[in-house]
């Protein structure tokens, strides 16, 4: 039988463009560490996409993109020293930190865009699609659990050795202070919020701001430098 012809979507586009970020920043740069995490869970939705998992794809598809493109666009702020949004400045001022360990910054970027760009990627799926959150919840699950397999993955393959496991290293704080799990939950809260408030402007540009500056001072939390 022969396999079936892989169509182009632009979900491709965005993991393109991610690939050619990753193949111009140093390895130990932290948003090329970020990069990273989340070019390969771009790669396994768009494998997913290809294989019939999700029931609506161009749900999906919408929610993937403008989900990406929040990141990409901080990407190109920075490139072109402007000032990215408050939840992507803590990684982008501190990439080059010796102190800070790549869990970090991984951690780190997943925390700005679950917590942040997530939310606001919804309203923007929405409004691309003529949808409300509710059509999406299956899609934005769905794209929750690889973010959350992942994340176990994540901390494995960067878990900086055998110290991790004492209580007393600073590292281990650090990470029983954040969740994806709880960030996800409240980005699904805050992309309700955000709709709900979509007719009130001013309304909706404060909540979003202070969604932003408040993810922001997590994310620089989450950089605190650490010593060996």
């Amino acid at each position: 039988m022969a396999q079936l012809e892989h169509l182009s979507t632009p979900v491709d586009a965005v993991v393109s463009r991610m690939r050619a970020i990753g193949a111009t920043l140093p390895e130990r740069d932290g948003v090329a560490v970020f990069n990273r995490v989340y070019l390969t869970v771009t790669e396994e939705v768009d494998r997913h996409l290809d294989i019939g998992e999700f029931p609506d794809p161009r749900a999906a598809i919408a929610l993937d993109v403008r989900f990406a493109e929040r990141y990409l666009a901080a990407v190109d702020a920075a490139a072109a020293d402007r000032r990215p949004p408050a939840c992507w400045r803590p990684l982008f001022q501190l990439r080059r930190h010796p102190g800070v360990r790549p869990l970090q910054f991984a951690l780190a970027g997943i925390n700005a865009h679950i917590g942040h760009d997530l939310a606001l990627a919804v309203v923007d799926a929405c409004r691309t699609l003529g949808c409300e959150p509710p059509d999406l919840e299956d899609e934005f699950d769905r794209v929750g659990e690889f973010l959350v397999a992942l994340e176990e993955r994540i901390r494995e393959d960067l878990m900086p050795g055998p110290d991790l496991l004492q209580i007393a290293d600073p590292l281990t704080h650090l990470l029983g202070s954040w969740s994806l799990e709880r960030a996800r939950d409240a980005a699904w809260v805050a992309a309700r919020a955000l709709w709900a408030l979509r007719h009130c402007a001013g309304m909706a540009e404060e909540f979003a701001e202070r969604l932003d500056t408040a993810v922001g001072f997590a994310g620089r939390m989450l950089l605190t430098p650490l010593t060996d």
